[in-house]
């Protein structure tokens, strides 16, 4: 038996991955990684940085990209909740624009794939939450582009009653809509 389920999206190559968890009373184990399984469910990656992040309440960290060295990400929530976004910018595809969404908890264990030509989002719902992700390229600031996150072209049904009051950074206050950026992957 394998130890993921590997869930299809709307969105062609976006996947929700559901782990196997282990419980008993002295707590769980659970594998958040397998290469052998991943490949085997197409999913062909190399994974080149980790990355962790803790926010508050309403941040939204988003919508990112970068422009040269375009990241693939295998994102998990270890504490709290967050709504998580992936936004399709390939040109050629089918769903060119549009986003796919998952609520990922420290409960629920999904984790979400967003692979390489996609922009990338959260908002956090709980009080903390503490984001995990991985990456198929290194992080490179002089290559980061962005979308705002409200684009009303891509129309993402955030779930802000739950968040609050969304708190942004400044550079992901100043994102243009994706219309007005120039990504083509």
């Amino acid at each position: 038996m394998g130890k993921f389920k590997f869930i299809e999206t709307s969105i062609d190559d976006v996947y929700i991955i559901e782990p196997t968890v282990f419980g008993d009373d002295r707590g769980y184990f659970m594998e958040t990684y397998h290469q052998g399984e991943f490949k085997e469910a197409g999913l062909d990656m190399e994974f080149v940085q980790d990355n962790q992040s803790r926010s508050v309440r309403g941040v939204l960290r988003g919508l990112h990209f970068q422009y040269t060295q375009p990241q693939g990400k295998l994102v998990r929530v270890i504490k709290g909740t967050v709504f998580d976004v992936a936004v399709d910018l390939r040109e050629n595809s089918p769903t060119y624009g549009q986003y796919e969404s998952v609520v990922l908890s420290e409960e629920n264990k999904k984790q979400f794939y967003v692979p390489e030509g996609f922009a990338h989002g959260f908002l956090v719902l709980s009080d903390v939450a503490e984001f995990t992700y991985k990456c198929t390229a290194f992080y490179n600031a002089d290559d980061e582009g962005g979308i705002m996150w409200n684009d009303p072209d891509i129309n993402i049904e955030w779930p802000l009653k739950e968040a609050g009051n969304v708190v942004l950074s400044d550079k992901d206050s100043e994102w243009k809509p994706l219309k007005e950026t120039n990504v083509k992957y």
